[in-house]
């Protein structure tokens, strides 16, 4: 039987290193998997840490050079993979930025976070799906994921974890900032019910995959999350392959997490 073709964006660290780790140990089937790097350096050290992680997989994994906030890495991208395998079976958009803690730095000012953020997030991940559909549409089973994060309107208006309250007054002093991610992030919920709706008599699965709060090394806070309570990334690695295996066909066009659905 032929492997199922999985394409996971931002796959050189975090929880797309341990969705593609997740698959090259999966026993329930053989991928062959497009590890997506923006850094072909980093992406090559991936690579000789999964040979290292699991040795003995049937499966097989290829890095494939993406960076979202590129148009023409993305489309040099797609003739790779169209000319090279002529499809894909699952898309995982898993490429994710957050700049808040390079504002609260001083690195970058507030406008520039919120940009910088929703150009990977949004548009980048946008982008890139639209332009790979033609490939997902090939296969039999086509499966898209969006890796959502704690973004969830009902979930902010509810908890507002992890930032912490604030005492009146102004200006506030954050230690913990998550905004320009989390906005950016809700609006990929958003994108993700699009496409559902677009593709639906295409027969393709979608879904946002919520991980839950890990400590993934992203923009920088790991140590920070990690004292809060932040899980190890494999964690989500092992949820999406999950969600790639069907775990979660039944909540096919919604959020699903770990332990059952999101509200929105």
């Amino acid at each position: 039987m032929a492997s199922k073709i999985v394409l996971v964006t931002g796959a050189n660290n975090g929880i797309g290193y341990e969705t593609v780790k997740a698959l090259l140990q999966s026993s329930n089937a053989t991928y062959h998997i497009l590890l997506g790097s923006r850094s072909l350096e980093k992406g090559n050290r991936a690579l000789e840490a999964l040979k290292a992680e699991v040795p003995n997989t049937k499966s097989s994994v290829e890095l494939l050079q993406l960076d979202l906030t590129d148009d023409a890495s993305i489309e040099t991208a797609y003739e790779t993979v169209c000319n090279n395998h002529g499809r894909i079976d699952t898309l995982v958009n898993n490429a994710g930025a957050s700049f808040d803690g390079e504002l609260l730095a001083g690195r970058v000012s507030l406008r520039e976070c919120f940009i910088r953020a929703y150009d990977v997030n949004v548009a980048g991940t946008h982008v890139l799906t639209y332009t790979f559909i033609p490939l997902l549409l090939k296969s039999t089973d086509p499966r898209l994921v969006f890796v959502a994060g704690l973004s969830q309107i009902t979930q902010a208006a509810e908890s507002y974890f992890p930032t912490p309250s604030q005492p009146a007054g102004w200006p506030k002093k954050v230690d913990f900032e998550t905004i320009g991610y989390r906005c950016s992030k809700t609006a990929l919920n958003m994108l993700m019910l699009d496409w559902n709706h677009k593709l639906k008599a295409d027969g393709v699965k979608v879904w946002g995959a919520g991980p839950g709060f890990l400590a993934t090394g992203l923009g920088g806070l790991t140590e920070q999350v990690r004292e809060m309570g932040g899980g190890h990334p494999s964690i989500g690695g092992g949820f999406i392959k999950d969600v790639v295996e069907g775990v979660r066909d039944r909540d096919v066009g919604k959020l699903v997490q770990k332990d059952g659905l999101s509200a929105w």
